[in-house]
């Protein structure tokens, strides 16, 4: 497999300073818990809305006993993170642990802000957006919040069982148990505000860019590699292929572009040769030079 690079309009590799990246991962962190926090007390917790984890958990246990949120969180994360330290070693890092206990000081702290609705469909729709803002921002600080996420961690680990079926059968419990507690109108509003949770943290994860991934096979397969390179100005990588039926080799292009590149590609490649065969597919995340680079 060849390999050819061209610089994207002039971007260059650049080093980041560590201590200003911990800096900025710790501020991400503190930041995501607090809109966490606020979202939680604004939305979810008026209104019931259980939509899964520890955070869900505790807003059962208030309706049962009234207790504070906050304390049920701490009760339930110490344990889960220290049992979690013996099983699965240091690497959760100081930043679960600073997770652990911050995210429930910040429920502790905003527990009195002013309540904006008491619709259950609007709650779960800003709840589950608010909070998804606010873990997608924990989590590219490369921090957690804990809780039933390193549960779900340990029982992948010792029985087996996909990490993502684990956090689904927690889930999963917490919001039928919502629906025996609370009412099962509220079960189904949480399952829309754990949706859209999810696709928030999506959002703040890839951002609205997307980018294709394009294949090209073409008899001028190097009029077509000058192209991408001087016309679209874009680096490609060739990969050695061989046709199923007639066992030939050939030459496949493979080039990333952003998405509002895909006309001008097409165009290229028609204009060489109209009988090359084209594969675009999305792709949800490029780091690299010329996209996102990351340390």
């Amino acid at each position: 497999m060849a390999v050819a690079t061209k610089r994207k309009r002039g971007v260059g590799m650049y080093r980041r300073n560590p201590g200003a990246m911990m800096v900025w991962n710790a501020l991400q962190l503190m930041i995501g818990s607090v809109v966490v926090a606020l979202s939680f007390n604004m939305f979810l917790v008026p209104n019931g809305i259980a939509s899964g984890g520890v955070s869900g958990v505790s807003i059962l246990v208030q309706r049962l006993t009234d207790i504070p949120p906050a304390y049920t969180q701490w009760a339930i994360n110490i344990p889960l993170f220290l049992v979690g330290l013996m099983l699965l070693g240091r690497k959760f890092g100081a930043k679960t642990a600073l997770g652990t206990v911050m995210l429930p000081l910040f429920v502790l702290l905003t527990s009195s802000v002013p309540v904006p609705t008491s619709n259950p469909l609007l709650a779960a729709i800003y709840g589950g957006i608010g909070v998804g803002l606010g873990l997608g921002l924990v989590f590219r600080g490369g921090g957690s919040t804990g809780g039933l996420d390193l549960a779900a961690q340990m029982l992948h680990r010792y029985t087996g069982m996909p990490y993502s079926l684990a956090i689904v059968c927690f889930d999963g419990c917490v919001i039928t148990a919502a629906g025996f507690i609370i009412s099962p109108e509220i079960s189904l509003y949480a399952l829309i505000g754990l949706f859209v949770t999810s696709k928030t943290i999506d959002f703040v994860q890839n951002g609205l860019q997307l980018s294709k991934v394009a294949f090209v096979i073409s008899n001028h397969t190097e009029a077509v590699a000058e192209a991408i390179l001087n016309d679209l100005d874009r680096g490609l990588t060739r990969l050695d292929g061989h046709g199923g039926f007639t066992g030939e080799g050939r030459t496949i292009l493979m080039v990333v572009v952003d998405q509002n590149e895909v006309p001008k590609l097409k165009q290229l490649v028609r204009g060489i040769d109209s009988g090359a065969f084209v594969i675009i597919s999305n792709t949800a995340e490029v780091l690299g030079q010329g996209f996102k680079l990351e340390g």
